[in-house]
């Protein structure tokens, strides 16, 4: 038996027909034979959401459906089916699998599809200081940018169109797939059914023309290795009125020889000798401010990490900046005169030594 067609839908007796279309739009482009080749189960999921489409999309077809079932539509179902009925999904369906449009449908209009100018990506390296302090950025960047003589369009302004030959005008070229008579858009026209034999004297019919523009792109303070600045409009041109792509800087941070960025934090390794860290010291350390004095506290152990409130790098997205944090690394000496041997052996005696009361108290006095 056949399933109720509003449940095939995934919609309610209620819907709107905008409601209906995004449904069969949302099962069309899931089930669509050219994602699912070779899947049985998919092509009739296909079939069946058409179908159902095809009756809820009319509005009398479907007051029929309402009142009296499949019985309404008789048992010819999907074979009845109008296939004019999709040609609001031209654009969405023909765009998505490749097709200039779907069931015969025609894109109105005497010119070819207007296209949108393809996306640049320009990998660009700075500094690791630049990446701290923000900079600004001078880049060449080799494009193609819409024929200023004939707009993007490949003809001489003026110039008379003729019927596309391989297509006879219609700017589609018909196949059947499947169950499905579909139809791809003509390569020679590009769907407008007529062309032009008088190319672009600019161009030479290509509709671009390729250049070398230099842009300033500003980098702000804070930027990690990977960080990615968008520039609309900065791509190659549309082609039949289409608009400009965007430019995409992708940005590389050399890495620095002290510090290392993890998020909006640095760390960095400070070498103490065994003496400040016992006593304690102020020792001066390099930051991304400059140099600064820090204070070792008496005792500190090795691994022992200081950490520097808001003195790390700039937070890109919010306010402030991360912290810096020091790795205290403890030197040992590798070679000790006999002098140093001794006090050493000494000092150590004296640490391990236990001491009672009496004995602490005698030194005391003595």
């Amino acid at each position: 038996m056949k399933r109720d067609y509003y449940e095939v839908l995934g919609v309610s007796r209620e819907a709107s027909l905008e409601e209906i279309k995004k449904a069969y739009r949302k099962l069309a482009l899931k089930y669509h034979p050219d994602r699912n080749q070779g899947d049985k189960e998919a092509e009739e999921k296909f079939k069946e959401a058409a179908e159902a489409y095809s009756i809820l999309s009319d509005s009398e077809k479907r007051s029929k459906y309402d009142r009296f079932g499949h019985s309404a539509v008789g048992s010819q179902g999907f074979q009845d089916f109008d296939p004019t009925v999709f040609g609001d999904f031209a654009d969405i369906l023909g765009d998505f699998f490749g097709f200039g449009d779907l069931f015969g449908g025609r894109r109105r209009g005497g010119e070819p599809r207007a296209q949108r100018g393809q996306d640049i990506q320009y990998d660009v390296e700075i500094p690791f200081e630049e990446s701290f302090e923000g900079t600004s950025l001078k880049l060449k960047i080799p494009r193609h940018e819409t024929c200023s003589r004939c707009g993007g369009r490949g003809h001489e302004p003026g110039s008379k169109p003729i019927s596309c030959s391989v297509c006879g005008g219609r700017g589609q070229m018909q196949y059947r797939q499947g169950f499905f008579m579909l139809s791809r858009t003509c390569p020679q026209c590009q769907g407008a059914g007529q062309i032009y034999q008088d190319p672009c004297r600019d161009c030479s019919g290509k509709a671009l023309i390729e250049r070398e523009r230099t842009i300033n792109v500003k980098v702000p303070p804070g930027v990690d290795n990977g960080t990615i600045i968008r520039l609309g409009g900065e791509g190659e041109g549309g082609i039949h009125g289409g608009p400009t792509g965007d430019l995409y800087v992708v940005i590389r941070v050399k890495p620095h020889p002290h510090f290392r960025r993890e998020g909006d934090d640095l760390h960095a390794e400070l070498q103490i000798s065994m003496v400040d860290a016992s006593l304690g010291a102020e020792i001066e350390i390099d930051t991304m401010d400059g140099q600064r004095k820090v204070k070792v506290p008496a005792g500190t152990q090795p691994e022992t990490i200081l950490r520097l409130k808001g003195s790390g790098m700039p937070r890109l997205k919010g306010n402030g900046r991360g912290d810096f944090f020091l790795h205290m690394k403890v030197r040992i000496p590798e070679k000790l005169s006999s002098s140093e041997r001794k006090i050493l052996k000494e000092l150590g005696e004296s640490l391990e030594r236990p001491r009672s009361p009496f004995a602490r108290i005698k030194e005391l006095f003595n």
